[in-house]
């Protein structure tokens, strides 16, 4: 059903990972140039892929357990990204590349978090229909 809480959870994993990281920055360089997503083209395709994966699951609402599987590997390729993010804000030394972090760095994370209220909502409605099932 499209109308169940998971619904919800996943259009705003849809909404951050779309939209938040054309708004937000990541980083600001040692210029101050601020870098967005868009600037460096795999991050941006990584977060179009994410909100492609969080629309499609929205609509996969009547297999819960291919809901419940597509949501898991967007939440390995959120992991993924977030990652790739600490690696890169850590591993660099001082002002070489990155001088400040921003908070579009933290997307990942929220995206996360939203995809696991999501999970644990499908897992709650797979858990109601088999009680259902099993009383027939």
């Amino acid at each position: 059903m499209i109308q169940r809480i998971q619904t919800f959870f996943l259009v705003i994993v849809a909404l951050i990972a779309g939209v938040l990281p054309l708004v937000l920055n990541l980083w600001i360089d040692a210029e101050a140039i601020k870098v967005f997503a868009k600037s460096e083209l795999w991050i941006s395709i990584v977060f179009y892929v994410s909100a492609a994966l969080a629309l499609i699951s929205i609509f996969m609402f009547k297999n819960r357990q291919n809901q419940f599987v597509m949501n898991r590997l967007n939440m390995i390729l959120n992991l993924f990204l977030l990652g790739f993010f600490v690696y890169r804000s850590l591993n660099l030394s001082g002002e070489s590349e990155i001088s400040e972090k921003g908070i579009g760095m933290l997307i990942p994370v929220f995206s996360i978090v939203f995809l696991v209220l999501s999970n644990r909502a499908i897992k709650k409605d797979e858990d109601l229909v088999k009680s259902v099932d099993r009383l027939r």
